[in-house]
């Protein structure tokens, strides 16, 4: 018969296990890094490129490898802050939405009302990082 302490400390071993095996699934889980030397200057300073990803993002046109991943998994990474991101991910990721919020905001805008309906994100952005996406 198992004593309660017995219990206590089979119980604490199984949550210690348990915590373990959800923090260190939960920081080794990254997006795939694959795509990570796309040149995003090349991007952000091609018109026809950037219009080609945003067709993309907004279901109007076609989608590239790399245009259909993004799209796949932009919501999620939203909702996760990046969680999931490489470092150079995060990178180019805060250049973009600092390049189209200030350069081209027709584009934010629609990128906005699509992935950011309620401005959760952009509360988010503001709070991490001192930024106004809306006074750029």
């Amino acid at each position: 018969m198992m004593t309660t302490r017995n219990k206590i400390t089979r119980r604490l071993a199984v949550i210690t296990v348990l915590l373990f095996f959800s923090f260190t699934n939960g920081f080794t889980e990254k997006y795939t890094s694959k795509f990570d030397s796309i040149d995003i200057d090349e991007i952000l300073n091609n018109e026809r490129l950037l219009k080609n990803y945003m067709n993309c993002l907004m279901e109007r046109g076609p989608c590239t490898t790399e245009g259909s991943d993004l799209k796949r998994i932009l919501p999620e990474a939203l909702e996760l802050d990046c969680a999931k991101c490489t470092d150079i991910q995060k990178e180019k990721a805060n250049k973009v939405i600092m390049y189209l919020a200030k350069n081209k905001k027709p584009m934010w805008k629609e990128l906005e009302e699509k992935y950011d309906t309620d401005g959760k994100y952009r509360i988010k952005y503001r709070e991490k990082y001192g930024v106004d996406l809306e006074n750029i």
